[in-house]
């Protein structure tokens, strides 16, 4: 009776993520506000669903009672996150809203899946930052000088790099984190928010020669630091963000030209640097001589999506574990190979909504500052997301970078969720504007 339950239940889950994905893309298609809303109510029908389903399997084959009480808390979660976030902010985006609970939850359902007590940390740590960040939107929309704080963003940025330079832990061959008694939090995660509020406000400025050339410079160190650091795959989300920042801000297609040429040039140079970047294109460019050994991670991930296909394997029917560091930069591969390529490809349907979103966002706002805010922090989720899901699908060498609020990892949840809260707080201020200037 369960593989019944376990099976019909996976073609069931396939199919109200298609709908809720469905409900993402047909939301922008409406001009009113209520068939908005309306599709909105749809998607959160569609996500409590899917939700219940795959912890009801879980349930059924862990058997372990506190699956109840831990998806009992979810519930209540999301819940007060998704009212809360109307009652707090009356103009708030409810498709951002409900983009990122949908991730949160499909994260916590994996999670589960491959070790409660590191869903049950991401869950505890995910609840910190929604509270955390709910104040974000308020400071967007009531501090006018932002913009003046250019210098201090690459400050804080630049001192949080270096420290982590030379007293980071090391991991995977790169110091990545900081330990504070029992406490490791990545910085990098956060100086990505400050890295973009240090363009946006010296580009706002002006975008003469001097003035590029400065910010380019500033761009460049905090580059330059984590290459130090051997954060490479962090290294190449700053390159980039800048690069695209700069472009948007002067509309200068030489210097789109010039740093992705000068990308090129650097990525070679860390190549021969670097020996455990060459692992990492070795594996790439053919995993299956090293299996064993440098190759094992990519191809028990290609495996894990061959084996799932289309239609998944099905909640605990898989192999997850087999793959190093799952629940980090490689769950999409176990969303894959348990959900199903189709529930796989929907999740990465529903990050390019956001991505939408976020450049729609971009696009009405007026003041040039909050606009290339809107963004760089587009560019920055979106090129995470790119790198994730092109490193486990064998598309682009390994890099590291976790799936924004799907992966385990506390500095990632908290730095997505304060993204998500300032692209809100600019989405608030420009509703407020438009209805400020329909009852005049």
């Amino acid at each position: 009776m369960t593989n019944i339950i376990i099976e019909t239940s996976k073609y069931l889950m396939i199919l109200l993520i298609a709908c809720y994905t469905f409900f993402n893309f047909r939301f922008f298609s409406f001009p009113d506000l209520e068939r908005k809303r309306m599709v909105c109510a749809r998607q959160n029908q569609a996500m409590f669903l899917i939700h219940l389903l795959a912890y009801l399997i879980i349930y059924l084959k862990s058997e372990d009672d506190r699956v109840l009480i831990f998806y009992a808390a979810q519930v209540v979660f999301f819940l007060a996150y998704i009212y809360l976030s109307r009652l707090l902010y009356r103009n708030v985006s409810r498709l951002l809203v409900n983009n990122a609970c949908m991730l949160l939850c499909v994260g916590f359902i994996m999670l589960t899946r491959i070790s409660f007590d590191k869903a049950v940390r991401q869950f505890a740590i995910a609840v910190a930052a929604a509270v955390i960040t709910w104040i974000i939107p308020y400071i967007m929309d009531h501090v006018w000088q932002l913009s003046l704080g250019a210098w201090l963003y690459a400050g804080i940025g630049l001192v949080l790099l270096a420290v982590v330079c030379v007293l980071g832990t090391t991991t995977f061959g790169a110091q990545l984190s900081l330990e504070i008694g029992a406490f490791s939090f990545q910085p990098s995660e956060f100086v990505k928010l400050t890295f973009v509020f240090f363009a946006a406000a010296m580009f706002y400025r002006s975008t003469d020669l001097r003035t590029v050339a400065v910010t380019t410079a500033a761009a460049a160190l905090h580059v330059l630091i984590l290459v130090m650091s051997k954060d490479l795959g962090s290294a190449l989300l700053f390159f980039v963000t800048y690069v695209f920042m700069l472009f948007i801000a002067t509309s200068n297609w030489f210097y789109l030209g010039g740093g992705l040429a000068a990308g090129g040039a650097a990525a070679f140079l860390a190549y021969t640097l670097f020996p455990h970047v060459q692992t990492r294109v070795a594996a790439w460019a053919d995993p299956w001589p090293y299996i064993d050994n440098k190759g094992y991670q990519i191809t028990q991930s290609l495996f894990a999506m061959g084996t799932g296909g289309w239609f998944g394997m099905g909640l605990y029917q898989g192999m997850p574990y087999k793959i190093p560091v799952v629940e980090k930069d490689f769950i999409f591969a176990a969303i894959s190979e348990e959900l199903g390529g189709i529930f796989a490809l929907c999740v990465l349907l529903i990050c390019i909504g956001c991505f939408l979103q976020f450049m729609m966002i971009a696009g009405k706002m007026q003041a040039v500052f909050f606009k290339l805010i809107a963004f760089g922090l587009g560019i920055v989720y979106i090129v995470q997301v790119f790198l994730t899901v092109g490193g486990v699908t064998k598309f682009i060498p390994s890099t590291g970078v976790t799936l924004p609020l799907v992966s385990y990892g506390g500095s990632s949840m908290l730095s997505t969720f304060a993204l998500f809260q300032i692209i809100q707080g600019l989405y608030i201020l420009k509703r407020n504007e438009e209805e400020e200037y329909e009852e005049d």
